[in-house]
């Protein structure tokens, strides 16, 4: 009798998995993708009342999930997260977007955002990836960059440096940490409906650009991420590290 090939496990039962940015849009949807699959999962934000919203509403599904209020530009708050304590799955969510010409970026618009979009990024995946080490584990880091790590953008100078930081930080750790079996892509999606970027959408012109530009003539939902995310944290993504996962309709393909 032939012996066939199993599919690999796409579960994350056993699993625990910290979700940053956890309290709304990408970020939420991350931390259900990740609770549906059977994770324990730690929601982290900075804004209580939307944090502990979005964890009751997990519980409510009878899901595994407990918030933990940090502002992530707080680094030892952050590296408090990791004390006696190990994350299979660390999925960083949170960023942040100041767009105008790149000349008249103002200094502070840049140290706030490389301060959560590539600081906060680098130093989250350098414990994360300690802390897995020192206990001799396997784990999966992933970031939500943005198709504009590959690509640049109208009035997204300082967001596409940020971004394109990112994406070569990544292949950078995942050389460093492979050996020791831990794991650290991105998934680069296209315009979702966010908070976020509602002001972009409300804006004629650059809702035309965006619909101009992507293939697939529609813009991303919360729900058009999740599918990634489980992917890349599980079993099923074994062999996929320090590269990005562009679920963008199509935007890059030129």
């Amino acid at each position: 009798m032939t012996d066939l090939p199993r599919t690999p496990s796409f579960s994350l039962t056993g699993k625990t998995a910290l979700v940053t940015g956890a309290s709304s849009g990408i970020g939420q949807g991350c931390a259900v993708a990740l609770a549906e699959a059977g994770a324990h999962v730690v929601c982290m934000a900075r804004g209580a009342d939307r944090l502990q919203e979005t964890v009751a509403a997990l519980q409510a599904q009878g899901w595994s999930t407990e918030a933990q209020v940090v502002d992530q530009g707080d680094l030892g708050a952050m590296r408090s997260l990791f004390d006696g304590r190990v994350f299979d799955v660390v999925v960083n969510s949170a960023g942040t977007a100041r767009h105008s010409p790149a000349i008249e970026t103002k200094p502070e618009d840049f140290d706030a955002v490389t301060d959560i979009n590539l600081r906060a990024a680098y130093f989250l995946s350098a414990y994360a990836a300690k802390a897995l080490i020192m206990a001799g584990k396997r784990g999966s880091i992933i970031h939500i960059s943005s198709q504009m790590g590959h690509v640049g953008g109208v009035d997204r100078a300082l967001y596409c440096a940020t971004k394109h930081g990112l994406e070569g930080m990544v292949k950078a750790m995942a050389i460093e940490w492979g050996k020791q079996g831990i794991r650290i892509n991105t998934v680069c999606p296209t315009f979702i409906r966010t908070p976020l970027t509602q002001s972009t959408f409300d804006n004629p012109e650059r809702a035309a650009w965006i619909m101009d530009k992507i293939k697939l003539d529609r813009v991303g939902e919360v729900e058009d991420i999740m599918g990634a995310v489980r992917y890349l944290a599980s079993d099923a993504s074994a062999l996929v590290t320090g590269t990005s996962m562009l679920i963008d309709g199509g935007w890059t393909a030129d």
